[in-house]
């Protein structure tokens, strides 16, 4: 069938007062900047929905690239007529003409948006149906189990007619809620993280912690990857990639064993939290689970935020780990994420790290060391690597 329009529907955008444009139109700029390459396309928006006038581009690749943009709760391909019963009476009929339709059953699924339409939506199911009926053999109407179900959005500017909906990932469009930086490790759970703290509306760039020789370019370039496969649902991600080595091996030296970890991740949050002053983010995402290691106890987590007051935000806190792998293979993280080669979270992992740390206990430790100027350094010499989704499709092409 040729469809000339695609009608999106918001979910939560909806639920917003006299600030829901800023949220439509920020949605609508996520789209367009998606679409680039669909030079025919125009764009509108009004209050309800987001319409996309396709002008004799192919919808195949323009529905795969909706799916995964934020902000869209379902979608529709679309004919659109006029708003007049004998319009849209051959509009549904040369519609259904062009389906797979005999021996199949029907239903119309009416909606006035347009009070002023003269028929309300009992009138137009009966009077469009039994269009359908006099004009097509082979085919019945039900109502609660339709083979077919044909909806019609009558609306004041025109009337659009769909058959299915295809669902979106919902949530509020990327940089409507501000910016953060994610704790990028090369697990199964940060990236997740990151992908929720997007479905709330941030905006975020990644830091990761790379300790060389004990840690390897190809767990870089895992990170890396990570990193590029979330740029398919915010268009662009700053990866900043920190050298940790010293830091990591003065801990091992200066600080009990025990400790080292908690340690270790104080380090992690305070260059983390440098870098958001500096490039202007007001909170950090990480990836931590409720128990699931030593050092995301609750005793553990308090310890380790000790060392800032920026908001942390926690989108895995409680949630299972079984549920954590199912988004990850959503997202398409999973695969990339198990690839075996460790990071510096795992390579320097006591036998016995502890649980419950005392806060007292790990400043004494740390005091005995100039810390300060080991993070300067190291926050002065991270790289700074811009990805996005243009740069994804062209590693995908060369596969």
């Amino acid at each position: 069938m040729e469809y000339d329009h695609i009608l999106i529907r918001f979910g939560e955008i909806t639920t917003k007062g006299r600030n829901r444009n800023l949220f439509i139109n920020k949605l609508s700029n996520n789209i367009g900047r998606k679409l680039t390459e669909y030079k025919q396309l125009k764009i509108e928006k009004t209050r309800d929905r987001i319409y996309i006038k396709l002008n004799g581009e192919r919808h195949e690749g323009i529905v795969d690239i909706l799916k995964n943009i934020i902000g869209i709760q379902s979608f529709s391909l679309a004919l659109k007529v006029d708003s007049d019963i004998e319009k849209i009476k051959d509009g549904v009929l040369t519609a259904i003409q062009q389906l797979e339709h005999d021996g199949k059953s029907f239903k119309i699924s009416a909606r006035r948006s347009d009070k002023t339409f003269p028929l309300d939506t009992n009138q137009l199911n009966y009077e469009l149906g039994s269009h359908i009926l006099k004009n097509v053999q082979g085919i019945d109407v039900n109502v609660h189990t339709p083979d077919i179900n044909i909806r019609v959005e009558v609306r004041k500017e025109a009337t659009y007619i769909t058959f299915k909906d295809e669902v979106g990932l919902g949530g509020l469009p990327v940089g409507s809620s501000g910016k953060a930086v994610l704790m990028l490790s090369g697990g199964l759970d940060s990236p997740v993280a990151g992908f929720l703290a997007m479905k709330r509306g941030l905006t975020i760039e990644a830091v990761h912690f790379h300790s060389p020789p004990y840690t390897s370019e190809r767990a870089r370039q895992k990170v890396i990857d990570l990193a590029q496969q979330l740029t398919e649902f915010s268009g662009t991600i700053k990866l900043h990639i920190v050298p940790f080595t010293e830091i990591q091996t003065t801990i091992q030296r200066q600080i009990p064993e025990n400790y080292t970890l908690i340690s270790t991740r104080r380090m992690m949050l305070r260059i983390t939290d440098e870098i958001r002053r500096r490039r202007n983010a007001l909170a950090i995402v990480t990836g931590e689970s409720l128990g699931q290691v030593a050092s995301q106890t609750l005793e553990s987590m308090h310890v380790i935020n000790n060392v800032t007051n920026t908001p942390i935000i926690r989108p895995l806190v409680t949630v299972d780990k079984f549920d954590i792998i199912n988004v990850a293979k959503k997202i398409n993280t999973h695969d990339i994420s198990i690839r075996p080669f460790e990071d510096c979270c795992t390579i320097f992992t006591p036998a016995s790290p502890k649980t419950r740390p005392k806060l007292d206990k790990v400043t004494y430790y740390e005091s005995y060391t100039d810390f300060e100027s080991l993070i300067e350094k190291a926050v002065d010499e991270t790289e700074i690597l811009t990805l996005d989704l243009s740069k994804k499709k062209e590693i995908e092409e060369l596969f």
